[in-house]
């Protein structure tokens, strides 16, 4: 890991995951339908992780963009998965820090799908990627929000949610983009399903991982989380945590 990286437990728990979000590749594709992308529209997507949604939109919409993640893990893997389907000449991707990097040039599409953090939240995240943005372009992000409201603060913390307020329901969030100054246009939802083929993956990869690596310093914090998240995924998160990708265009 370099100094500019993620923990190694990041890279064990995603495995060999293309998408890292509650997404499955049916919704990352209807998604590049549904904001009807163009042949050769650029995009900046920051915290691309492993670059699957840049790499399936270029071979499947003919668009052009660059990735920006902090781990370099995840950027090895974009990069051998825009090898792999053939259009590593048509997206790159940059090892580096996404809250500070500046594209050379302003694009048509920003996108910043589940890493809002980079921004303190949607506004300061928004903030980051209209900088990106040319006149008229189109924004991506990608949240989580209450599906249901959090009866206790034991449930707030098994969402991993460091309060109630660091969410909003759905209404709450389309409200907030309003209250951002953008428009809401389009939106793709994760369900219970997806949220438990990522989750579960997660499962999967970490139990392997042990197996292999039972003398591994990180083995001890790895075996406690595998113990602990099926039951807190079941208990909490799937009832009441949603996420979603939302296309917003400024007003």
């Amino acid at each position: 890991m370099t100094a500019l990286d993620l923990p190694r437990s990041f890279t064990i728990r995603e495995g060999d995951l293309r998408i890292l979000n509650p997404f499955d590749d049916a919704k990352l594709a209807t998604l590049g339908r549904a904001i009807k992308l163009r042949p050769g529209a650029s995009i900046l997507d920051l915290c691309s992780g492993k670059g699957e949604l840049l790499c399936t939109w270029a071979r499947d919409h003919g668009v052009t963009g660059t990735g920006v993640d902090i781990s370099t893990a995840f950027t090895a893997a974009a990069r051998a998965r825009a090898a792999e389907l053939g259009v590593a000449d048509r997206v790159r991707f940059v090892h580096g820090d996404a809250a500070t990097h500046v594209p050379e040039q302003r694009v048509d599409l920003a996108a910043c799908v589940g890493a809002t953090w980079i921004g303190g939240g949607v506004p300061g995240t928004l903030e980051i990627l209209e900088r990106a943005l040319r006149p008229g372009g189109m924004v991506l992000v990608g949240v989580p929000y209450w599906r249901r409201d959090p009866p206790d603060e034991e449930t707030v913390t098994g969402c991993h949610a460091r309060s109630r307020d660091e969410f909003r329901d759905l209404p709450g969030l389309v409200g907030l983009f309003g209250e951002c100054g953008w428009d809401l246009v389009e939106m793709v939802l994760a369900d219970q399903d997806s949220w438990d083929r990522y989750a579960a993956a997660h499962w999967l990869n970490l139990r392997r991982w042990l197996d292999a690596n039972p003398g591994d310093e990180l083995a001890g914090e790895l075996r406690r989380e595998l113990t602990e998240d099926p039951l807190r995924h079941v208990r909490y998160r799937r009832d009441h945590l949603g996420w979603g990708v939302f296309a917003l265009l400024r007003r």
